[in-house]
């Protein structure tokens, strides 16, 4: 029983580290090390090469699968954007699409825009492997057929990463209704960005918004063939070269949510089961020698990437402890109880028109939802041979 309740406390506690702990001591950190080097970060940021988009050629790359329905848009809002054009070059690539995604690339006639259509659908890395064999930009940076950017994106992204020693910058992702066009960043969306900032500050940040980042070209490394998270590794293989990498929130693009709670759920189990390829492969990160980034990885991703099977434990675990002498037990597990009835409540929408209630309820219901597909997708990535291979979204 003494294993038991050891076990017990050691989940619960890891959950709750990681959400609510990690973040303080972030936050706290951050604020210190920012006010010792606040002379240094001035002076940083007075260097910076406001003309850095008259001096740095760029390659922005898209790897595009059965986009029929945005990839006019899409090339029309990259054309569109305010950056010197003879220093301005755009990669569309269609990998294997079936639909009119390849005639609509081929409607375009701009100098700026280079189209490859490939006959085979094998995945987006292995499209993105190819294109950057033939980028010779300084600059390349990544972006999805269904993101749009703001018309100073590109030079927002470039002014931070000419700085000296930064190889990587993430950008902004606006989560919006496809439908009403309203802003959709959710709670735990804002709350992801604070943690971007402030790790960014310790040059800790992990990985990058997929929709928009930039890395300086020469740091890229190939990946294999069957990488989901492509965003995550290349960013965090720019880092593993003694590069920086930055959060800049003034360049911002647009993006689209899943049109349903199911397309939402599905695009999460593929990222769940992504997740855990970068942790059997990028096990430098795991090394303490990398500092603050180590930490970060081990409280704001591993220990996540674990919160489902933690939950689990937590529960199973209270449960044996109700036969424990100590009657908090009890409590704990009426109160876990009662957290997973209100995940139920929130499912089934019950409660939607009171506000208070309604607020904690979808908080709720997002966190267990969450942790639901992510153990799917762990559940995926011991089962199955993981294919990089589009699973696309409708929009």
């Amino acid at each position: 029983m003494k294993y038991i309740e050891i076990l017990f406390w050691v989940v619960s506690l890891a959950i709750i580290y990681s959400y609510v702990i990690y973040p303080f001591i972030l936050i706290l950190v951050s604020a210190l090390v920012q006010c010792v080097r606040d002379t240094r970060y001035t002076l940083i940021k007075k260097e910076r090469r406001l003309d850095a988009s008259d001096d740095s050629s760029v390659t922005i790359v898209i790897s595009a699968f059965n986009e029929e329905s945005c990839i006019k848009e899409r090339i029309e809002n990259l054309l569109a954007l305010d950056y010197p054009a003879e220093k301005l070059n755009i990669f569309v690539a269609s990998d294997g699409s079936t639909d009119n995604t390849n005639s609509i690339l081929a409607s375009f006639d701009d100098p700026r825009l280079s189209t490859f259509c490939f006959e085979e659908n094998r995945g987006k890395i292995n499209v993105l492997n190819d294109l950057m064999e033939r980028v010779t930009s300084e600059i390349t940076i990544f972006s999805d057929a269904n993101t749009a950017f703001e018309k100073d994106a590109v030079t927002q992204l470039v002014m931070s990463i000419s700085q000296k020693g930064v190889g990587a910058v993430c950008g902004e992702l606006v989560l919006v209704d496809a439908h009403s066009g309203d802003n959709k960043d959710n709670l735990y969306w804002k709350y992801e960005q604070v943690l971007k900032f402030h790790e960014s500050r310790l040059d800790a940040l992990l990985g990058a918004n997929g929709g928009i980042y930039a890395i300086k070209t020469e740091f890229y490394i190939p990946l294999p063939s069957n990488t989901i998270i492509d965003d995550f590794c290349i960013v965090m293989n720019v880092a593993r070269q003694n590069q920086s990498v930055v959060y800049t929130p003034e360049a911002k693009a647009i993006e689209e949510i899943a049109p349903s709670m199911q397309e939402e759920a599905n695009r999460r189990v593929r990222i769940g089961a992504g997740n855990y390829q970068p942790f059997a492969r990028l096990t430098w990160l795991l090394n303490p020698k990398y500092k603050w980034r180590w930490f970060s990885y081990i409280s704001h991703k591993v220990i996540r990437w674990f919160v489902p099977h933690f939950m689990i434990l937590s529960l199973s675990t209270n449960f044996v402890l109700l036969w424990h002498s100590n009657s908090i037990y009890t409590y704990l597990f009426i109160a876990q109880v009662a957290f997973y009835c209100l995940w139920l409540v929130g499912s089934l929408k019950l409660l939607k028109n009171i506000p208070i209630v309604s607020g904690l309820v979808s908080l709720i219901t997002f966190f267990v939802s969450m942790n639901i597909s992510l153990f799917r997708g762990y559940i995926r990535y011991l089962t199955s041979n993981l294919s990089a291979t589009w699973q696309r979204t409708s929009r």
